[in-house]
């Protein structure tokens, strides 16, 4: 929410709605980045680590929102960005003005291919190898001042840190631990898989003769990484008492036993992306049931008793859920609440996105101006220059941008959905008088109070927090149903994750209807439980044996 008109949502506008995040039953507040950045990346491009962004207010505000937070008994973690820095950071500035200066190997420097002499500097064929940035172009840049290129994996105004250099792990600790003596309550840890990059920097094999190559084996996972999750564990996260979740893409779930091993001493938990994988193929086919369910009961499997799950659907990457897996039309609050049980109550730490809780929907886009996201921008220019139709980009970029999670928070059916009383950041979804928080607080059977009651019985029940996790229906593709056991307790959850009727036969479990705990539907007192028919959408819990 902004507190002061500049239509940019603000530290105080959080500190406002606390008793309303409090309300939802929440137990932890992660913001992204809000230092001190000049938002080429919205914030993930930081330019001071001990400054906060002029637009999201000072620091003096931050130490009252922490305050306010603790005083609720609800914890504050930040966003640690740390495998790169904006080109405005004091580190890169120094580093670029000379090849000899004392941080200049504090960032990923290399030579062109054409050696020293810069005649060709700056084109792809003599830039240091063939990478892709992972916002699409090259993943170098030519800095006319030394005549050498440096690396950025994301934007250009993001250089990658030179996490070899043991000045930069000990500048990164000291920024932590001042962080950490502020008394904030832990870090997720921005893009962690892909501080290490495979020596020497090879080319990627280019079959195709493209100018530049995904280049993920190179930089996402890569052996050693650890090294330096350890080096961080060890000097700071160590000495406190707080909460680490960190961005892996590319880990999989054997191999997040070595990240959140309870006897690693390493992280608390980390954002798996396989089952974001099942639509960036194809962002407008229907959900894969069975899919899921072997990447979520994968993960689920293999980390019970040995680590702890983070869960999932959605975050400030990736659209809204319910307008890719659910039903924005008929069956918007049902597939809504469906999706949510199905996750909510697995083993591991529920994650909900800002405005996730009310069923927020991927919104409109008209033209390129709509868009704020770099990776947007980019793949634009990048196909008008192939010749793609305008029309054709933004269809596709407004099914699959980031900026769909990034739209002004709906709060009621004022002017700007009551975010602010100037102009938007960025252009507020038009379903607004529809869909926002006023409304669904005056509505008993809303996605808001859904959710209000399935924290409170996630909350009241120790299975549901500790249980064993077991998958049944395996094979069903419409039907997400599983059970949580813990001693002689159990507990069934049964979601319908599409848009027809289902049935549920199982000889694994038998329901009565005075055990039922949840529902996202009227359930009839007199229907037959044996083989429970369910609606579009819907989804039930119940206490069994």
């Amino acid at each position: 929410m902004d507190t002061n008109g500049d239509g940019i949502g603000d530290l105080n506008g959080i500190a406002a709605r606390l008793d309303y995040l409090k309300a939802l039953g929440i137990d932890v507040i992660w913001i992204c980045p809000m230092y001190k950045s000049p938002n080429d990346d919205n914030g993930y491009d930081i330019a001071d680590y001990h400054a906060i962004m002029d637009e999201f207010g000072t620091m003096a505000d931050f130490d009252r929102l922490l305050a306010e937070v603790h005083a609720r008994g609800m914890r504050l973690i930040l966003d640690l960005v740390v495998n790169h820095t904006s080109d405005e950071h004091a580190w890169f500035v120094e580093s670029r003005s000379s090849k000899d200066n004392p941080k200049r190997d504090w960032y990923v420097w290399r030579d062109g291919k054409g050696g020293e002499t810069g005649k060709s500097g700056g084109t792809s064929g003599d830039e240091p190898n063939n990478w892709e940035s992972i916002f699409r172009g090259s993943a170098w840049k030519f800095d006319e001042t030394t005549g050498q290129y440096f690396l950025h994996l994301f934007s250009t105004k993001q250089p990658d840190l030179n996490w070899e250099n043991p000045e930069v792990r000990t500048a990164v600790n000291d920024m932590v631990r001042w962080w950490l003596d502020k008394g904030i309550d832990g870090f997720r840890l921005d893009a962690v898989s892909h501080m290490k990059k495979v020596a020497g920097l090879p080319d990627m094999p280019n079959p195709e003769g493209l100018d530049h190559v995904s280049c993920l084996p190179m930089h996402m996972n890569v052996d050693g990484v650890l090294d330096y999750m350890d080096d961080l564990c060890q000097n700071s996260f160590a000495g406190y008492d707080i909460m680490t979740v960190g961005e892996a893409n590319g880990v999989s779930a054997e191999q997040a036993v070595d990240w959140v091993g309870a006897d690693r001493d390493r992280l608390n938990m980390i954002f798996q992306f396989e089952h974001l994988h099942l639509w960036a193929q194809d962002p407008k086919a229907a959900l894969d049931v069975v899919g899921l369910k072997k990447i979520f009961s994968r993960w689920q499997g293999t980390l019970h008793g040995v680590g702890w799950n983070a869960l999932f659907l959605e975050n400030h990457d990736i659209p809204r859920i319910v307008s890719k897996w659910g039903d924005v039309g008929q069956y918007w609050r049902e597939s809504a609440t469906a999706l949510a049980t199905m996750y909510f109550l697995m083993e591991g730490t529920p994650f909900i996105y800002q405005g996730q809780e009310i069923g927020m929907t991927n919104t409109r886009f008209a033209a390129i101006e709509d868009f704020n996201d770099v990776f947007a921008k980019n793949e634009y220019a990048l196909q008008r220059a192939q010749g793609v139709p305008a029309s054709d980009i933004i269809a596709s970029l407004a099914v699959s941008s980031r900026d769909n999670s990034r739209t002004p928070m709906q709060w009621d059916a004022s002017a700007n959905a009551g975010f602010t009383n100037g102009t938007p950041w960025l252009k507020v979804n038009p379903n607004f008088p529809q869909i926002n928080v006023a409304q669904q607080e005056a509505d008993p059977d809303s996605i808001l109070n859904f959710y209000r009651r399935l924290i409170a019985l996630r909350k009241a029940e120790p299975v549901l927090v500790h249980g064993r996790y077991a998958l049944l229906m395996e094979s069903d593709p419409q039907v997400y149903a599983y059970t949580r056991t813990l001693g002689g307790e159990q507990i069934v959850v049964i979601a319908n994750l599409t848009g027809r009727e289902a049935r549920v036969e199982h000889d694994g479990f038998a329901v009565r209807h005075e055990d039922l705990l949840l529902a996202n539907y009227a359930v009839d007192a007199h229907e037959e439980t044996r083989r429970l028919t369910l609606r579009p959408f819907e989804a039930r819990v119940y206490r069994v044996g």
